[in-house]
């Protein structure tokens, strides 16, 4: 594949581009950091808060899938208003300093029913997913319409929308990829970058650049998995880009004629080995689903550990699967969701696709958000240099990378106290980062590390990092410098510390490093020079070793010589924003999370907690519970169908939970098997609506509290009320739980429902602490 084919020829100033194996924006080394938003998944209320959010984390790039059974739900009907409007959410992303990748589909899954397809086009006489000329004239009529309302917001345009995916996990239909982006130009849709998912082993034309995915866990492996195949790679640095278990049983769905197919194509394909495209990832897993299978529970560490061993690894894309989480829509009798019904191996909630990512389905700020916004501010400080690093990946010939099929390390066993600390180096030449992890999640933990000294190729040297050999405590995953310009003739050799993203004020350069709790701080230099702060040089002959003298946070403020250096703890980092407001960035600590609005500083704080039920136990047996069932070609447990045994809990929703200017939340903390938000109908009315019940929200219990907003129910639930229905849990049925919850006792308990309530509004004084301004 040769640049031209995936860059149109450009002179915009701000032409994007792939050169080698890094991409290039404006003529500069530029790392892209995308999160996945379902516009149609979530409140368009929601959407300029949501995307102002993903700004605040980090990203600078965002992509949607545009579903096209949402969009044409009927032969030649579009639908484009309210939160189904692309267009308004691609002009949204651009008020938020966002830029846009559309996947296009047709075919997207996403986890929505028939993958997205319309349920007409399953009934067509066509042959979705190949070059069919009857589901290409469909194709063409939807792409048309789709980029009709992209019109003036591509990149060459001055918009935001700067690549396009077409299809997704399409494996032996090369041909078909290639049509379809002809297909998107002939209709005007014109893209500095073309992409198409690569895992799989799948064959991709030469016109579209593979992307990539890694999962820490997967729903949609088998009950019986503890911690599937497919994960533990990827906390492993690695030459290796593909993932064979990531829609999986899909592909077998698909073979076996249960779904959207596709067939062999004979076009040359793209060359996917490392180093010969960048390393450019769509799918990071930013949390987990649950199906009703298996419910597995992904934790924050989990997230930002697979996140940074990509970047270990070489990666120069960084993206999230899903950053924000979302509802599934309303429409057919089944759902909108994936379910074994229309032949998936895999049932999932009907109306909640939460995901647990960093932002959740109704809002919720999670703990990986932080995690990851410290990576992304060392991306968006340092990605021009990181961009152009090359991995050198320890147990693998550092000259030779296309010497790791299978990972750097012999993962076929279990963890355990014998595992070697897994590591690699990142660097151009000159200066590099040196990746460290003894983790895995906690279903196969690593064990720590003791007394970790490296022999680190930076460039043509070899440096002994750290100074003093170190314990990494189980369970971190973290990346030090090396050889780090702090300013003329003044290089940090290497730190135990990370770099989180270094600024100027009318002062000097700040360089902002955080410590990683259990790992002793070290600042190894170039040379002596004058110290001031909390700080002091180790007393050690031909040693320029600085430690600090007082625990990190933020007073430990270090000057040497011209540079100062902010040393955090992990606490007060995950604090640490950096906002742009009119011309000049901000750095901010706030407790709080913060995002900038039209040029202000937004919040949105809980001003409200009450307890309407505490300790309510409905059932100490499963013996209410319906006969298990499976189904769908894998024979997978199905969700149940029959809820009329369900237990049902009336929820005292005090009447000033709707007061003006709040947004109100449920919370329950309960061990059931599934459990149903519901509106009771009303007996006897003569009005069809207020009869019928409606279904506010679900979930699989999987040992997470469920949340749910009753802000936009708030006149049904006003008139009506508001019910719990749960199904008693039963452990003999097989469902897979994680082990730190799955002996939990079978019934149904009900320990908390809260009424938790948000108010928005500019951060009150003091609760943000200004460090500095940097234009």
């Amino acid at each position: 594949m040769s640049p031209r084919q995936l860059n149109p020829e450009s002179s915009i100033r701000d032409r994007i581009q792939v050169v080698g194996a890094h991409f290039e924006r404006g003529g500069r080394p530029w790392i892209p950091v995308t999160g996945e938003i379902h516009y149609a998944r979530i409140p368009r209320s929601r959407w300029k808060q949501t995307l102002a959010q993903a700004a605040s984390g980090g990203l600078n790039t965002v992509a949607c899938y545009v579903f096209w059974r949402y969009h044409e739900p009927t032969p030649g009907r579009f639908c484009w208003e309210d939160n189904l409007d692309l267009r308004g959410f691609v002009e949204f992303a651009a008020e938020a300093g966002l830029d846009v990748v559309v996947r296009l589909g047709p075919w997207a899954h996403g986890e929505a029913r028939f993958g997205g397809f319309p349920d007409w086009l399953m009934e067509a006489d066509c042959t979705p997913r190949t070059n069919d000329p009857v589901y290409l004239r469909f194709v063409e009529r939807f792409y048309a319409e789709t980029i009709g309302q992209l019109a003036g917001l591509c990149h060459a345009d001055g918009g935001p929308i700067i690549a396009a995916q077409v299809e997704n996990e399409l494996h032996q239909q090369p041909e078909h990829l290639a049509r379809l982006r002809e297909m998107a130009e002939e209709l005007g849709l014109h893209l500095p970058l073309w992409t198409a998912t690569g895992w799989g082993g799948a064959k991709l034309p030469g016109t579209v650049l593979p992307v990539w995915s890694g999962y820490a866990d997967g729903f949609w492996a088998e009950a019986d998995e503890e911690f599937p195949d497919f994960a533990r790679p990827h906390f492993s640095y690695s030459h290796q880009r593909d993932d064979h278990g990531v829609g999986a049983d899909v592909r077998l769905a698909a073979q076996a004629g249960s779904g959207p197919q596709g067939g062999d194509g004979n076009e040359d394909t793209v060359d996917t080995s490392a180093g010969a495209l960048p390393f450019a990832t769509c799918e990071l897993g930013g949390g987990m689903h649950v199906a009703y299978h298996r419910r597995p529970l992904v934790t924050a560490e989990d997230v930002a550990a697979l996140a940074l061993a990509k970047i270990g690894s070489g990666s120069v894309w960084q993206g999230y699967y899903m950053y924000v989480g979302g509802s599934h829509r309303r429409g057919h009798p089944d759902g909108e969701q994936e379910s074994q019904v229309t032949g998936y191996p895999n049932d999932m909630p009907q109306i909640s696709y939460d995901f647990h990512a960093p932002i959740g389905e109704h809002g919720q700020i999670r703990p990986h958000y932080h995690l990851l916004r410290r990576q992304h501010l060392w991306l968006r400080s340092e990605g021009q240099r990181i961009a152009c690093m090359t991995p050198k990946i320890a147990g693998i010939d550092f000259t030779d990378p296309c010497t790791d099929p299978q990972g750097a390390q012999d993962l076929s066993g279990p963890a355990g106290p014998q595992d070697p600390l897994r590591w690699a180096v990142r660097d151009d030449g000159a200066q590099g980062y040196l990746f460290l992890s003894p983790y895995q999640p906690a279903v196969e933990s690593l064990a720590a590390q003791a007394s970790v000294q490296l022999q680190a190729p930076c460039g043509a040297a070899t440096l002994t990092v750290p100074h003093r050999p170190v314990d990494i405590p189980a369970g971190i995953s973290t990346v030090w410098p090396l050889n780090f310009s702090l300013s003329a003739g003044l290089t940090l050799i290497s730190a135990t510390a990370e770099v989180i993203t270094r600024a100027a004020d009318a002062e000097a350069d700040l360089l902002i490093l955080c410590v990683r709790d259990g790992i002793p701080a070290e600042l190894v230099l170039n040379r002596r020079v004058p110290v001031s702060g909390p700080a002091q040089f180790l007393h050690e002959a031909g040693a320029a070793v600085v430690v600090p003298t007082v625990p990190p946070g933020k007073d430990c403020l270090i000057q040497l010589g011209e540079a100062r250096i902010l040393l955090l703890d992990e606490a007060t980092a995950d604090q640490l924003y950096r906002l742009r407001r009119g011309d000049r960035d901000e750095l901010l600590l706030s407790a709080q999370p913060v995002w900038v609005e039209d040029d202000v500083l937004v919040t949105e704080p809980v001003v409200r907690r009450d307890a309407l039920i505490t300790n309510a136990v409905l059932a100490e047996d499963g013996e209410r519970a319906p006969a298990p069932r499976s189904g769908g070609p894998q024979h997978r447990l199905s969700a149940p169908a029959d809820w009329s045994g369900a237990y049902v809990l009336d929820v005292p929703v005090p009447p000033d939970a709707f007061d003006e200017g709040l947004r109100s939340m449920l919370r329950l903390t309960f061990v059931a098997d599934a459990a149903r938000a519901v509106i009771p109908g009303t007996q006897g009315s003569g009005d069809q609506e207020s009869a019928r019940e409606v279904l506010v929200s679900d979930h699989f219990w999987h040992g997470r509290d469920w949340e749910f907003e009753l802000t936009p129910w708030r006149r049904e639930i006003q008139a009506r009320g508001l019910q719990i229905h749960l199904l008693p849990r039963r452990r003999a049925d097989g469902v897979w739980i994680h082990p730190e919850h799955r002996h939990a006792p079978d019934g149904a308990r009900v320990h908390l429902v809260e009424l938790t309530q948000l108010r928005r509004g500019a951060p009150p004084p003091g609760t943000v602490h200004v460090l500095g301004h940097t234009s």
